[in-house]
């Protein structure tokens, strides 16, 4: 197995960076918290961050920290989509086709949100005075997935779930028609 430094690979897909932060930052704008300050991208660790004000709801924390998820999914899919068919499907991309699809898995590999994020929500949601019973019962399967993510990534889950969404789900969806 080929073992790449997280920094390297944050360096070839930055598209997937900046979006992901990009998300935590519109989740923090349409839940009225403030944003001190955004980093889009960097070539150091983190590579990007938002520092925002403690969310007043808890839903918000979790919101805000699964934003990036939500996001890349979606951004990944819609540049996927018509770039993927003639790729796969008919073998006749053309180099714009291949520009896309690098943007697609690139956001898509980003769309876990980090172990950064799940402290976040973790200590704003579970040990926050305020939160109803209901939010921590779905937080519990969120956590667990953001750290199977986080232990998948060593085993580049994050790239396959990058391919699937840029190529995977087009097929599939293209197969139903």
């Amino acid at each position: 197995m080929m073992l790449i430094p997280g920094q390297y690979i944050g360096v070839v897909t930055f598209p997937g960076v900046v979006v992901h932060e990009l998300a935590h930052q519109l989740f923090c704008r349409w839940c009225g918290v403030a944003v001190y300050e955004v980093k889009y991208f960097q070539a150091d660790n983190p590579l990007g961050y938002v520092i925002h004000e403690p969310p007043k709801k808890p839903l918000h924390q979790l919101l805000i920290g699964t934003g990036p998820f939500i996001i890349n999914s979606l951004i990944a899919f819609v540049i996927a989509f018509p770039a993927a068919l003639p790729v796969a499907l008919f073998n006749s991309g053309n180099l714009f086709d291949y520009i896309q699809l690098y943007f697609a898995v690139s956001i898509g590999m980003h769309a876990f949100p980090s172990t950064t994020d799940a402290s976040t929500m973790w200590n704003g949601i579970w040990h926050g005075d305020n939160t109803p019973l209901w939010l921590k019962i779905v937080l519990l399967p969120v956590m667990g997935l953001i750290l199977l993510g986080a232990i998948g990534s060593v085993f580049w889950l994050d790239l396959v779930y990058g391919i699937l969404l840029a190529i995977g789900l087009p097929l599939l969806i293209a197969g139903l028609f």
